[in-house]
């Protein structure tokens, strides 16, 4: 088992009633005692620091947008990706049968134990500690959120590919640097047929992607463009 130290500089709090942060990185499957308590409160917890935030960050959104957005900051894709940075697997307590069958790395369990977390924090010190937590963690993704946000390269890409019956593009992460808490993703984004690759940059898998998928439809049109 990791030691729980190690966690608590990633997530940037020092538990001082430790059996907290053990609780909620506790699945059912091993204790009794475990976090789907913490994770109902703490689902709530990140609800309301995402919407405060949204709402401070983009004054001229109207609610539906608002809305939107934080439905796509709050899902299980996007808080498996900052578990994953936070490499929170290696510090559950899984039982038999989970680690078997690969819990450590099962999203449902991730994107729990990380909102049981949130909970864990603000029963050890107060709700504005969680906060500074979440905001911390959530710094990028909450400011990343332009006009265009409700746009998907990745499925702009595939829908355009597609029309040109072109097989599908394929995505390979090529470097990744900076700590595990903050790391920087470079992914290529290539179509072999064409022989046409690009690159993407991003604060998680999913950025990085987004990023790769939009830098590669850009030069699929330039590339329509010059035939």
């Amino acid at each position: 088992m990791a030691k729980l130290s190690n966690l608590e500089e990633k997530i940037g709090y020092r538990f001082k009633t430790v059996s907290l942060l053990k609780q909620a990185l506790t699945h059912r499957s091993y204790a009794r005692l475990n976090n789907e308590r913490l994770e109902f409160v703490g689902d709530g917890i990140l609800d309301c620091v995402i919407a405060l935030n949204l709402y401070r960050l983009y004054e001229d959104y109207p609610e539906g947008k608002l809305s939107k957005i934080r439905a796509s900051l709050v899902n299980q894709d996007s808080l498996v990706e900052i578990a994953e940075q936070l490499n929170l697997g290696v510090y559950m307590y899984l039982g038999d049968g989970e680690l078997k069958s690969g819990g450590r790395s099962r999203p449902s369990i991730l994107a729990d134990c990380l909102e049981a977390i949130f909970a864990a924090i603000m029963l050890d010190s107060d709700f504005a500690e969680s906060q500074r937590v979440i905001e911390r963690l959530f710094y990028y993704p909450l400011r990343q959120q332009e006009d265009n946000s409700t746009k998907d390269y990745k499925t702009k890409l595939q829908e355009y590919i597609q029309s040109k019956r072109i097989a599908l593009p394929a995505y390979r992460i090529t470097s990744m640097s900076g700590p595990e808490h903050d790391m920087v993703f470079t992914i290529e984004c290539s179509i072999e047929d064409l022989g046409i690759k690009a690159w993407g940059d991003g604060k998680g898998k999913k950025q990085a992607s987004q990023n790769a998928a939009h830098n590669l439809l850009e030069l699929l049109k330039e590339h329509d463009g010059n035939d």
